[in-house]
């Protein structure tokens, strides 16, 4: 839940936000991944995952957190897949940079929103972790929006983690 004090200084509303991620995602999605997407709704921010992988990109500047896509390992190589135009069972290697590139590129659209009014802000280099069974905290950023995405498939989440002054 994203509180008041983070939404005031960055000028926005809760549904702004949720457009302007949703957007952002979607837009990626349609040129770099293949498109796929189907719907998208609000979600509970989840921190403990089975068989999955997280991609994660920092922000620091005018306001600071944290952009993370959170996708099972089946759905993360079917997009690494569709962004590389391989068979899935082709790209285990590709795998986690791809999901990290997919990261990067909702970080930095993401953040074009939030410059013009004044909130300089520079992206770390994306982290990506995956697992039979792992436990994903960020410390002290109680500000959080989850979407969840829908595809053919299976869902994935994108959550936005962000910290006030």
């Amino acid at each position: 839940m994203l509180g008041e004090k983070i939404l005031k200084q960055l000028n926005t509303t809760e549904e702004e936000l949720i457009g302007h991620l949703n957007n952002d995602v979607l837009e990626i999605f349609s040129t770099m991944v293949g498109g796929g997407v189907l719907s998208s709704k609000k979600a509970e921010t989840e921190s403990h995952f089975n068989d999955s992988v997280s991609a994660m990109v920092g922000f620091a500047g005018g306001y600071n957190g944290m952009i993370a896509i959170n996708a099972s390992r089946k759905q993360a190589l079917r997009f690494a897949a569709q962004m590389l135009g391989m068979e899935v069972d082709e790209c285990e290697d590709e795998m986690a940079d791809a999901l990290g590139e997919i990261a990067n590129m909702i970080g930095g659209s993401f953040k074009h929103h939030f410059v013009k009014d004044g909130h300089e802000v520079k992206l770390s280099t994306p982290s990506v972790i995956s697992g039979g069974e792992y436990e994903m905290t960020v410390c002290s950023l109680p500000d959080t929006l989850t979407l969840q995405f829908e595809t053919a498939e299976e869902s994935f989440t994108v959550s936005l983690y962000l910290e006030t002054d």
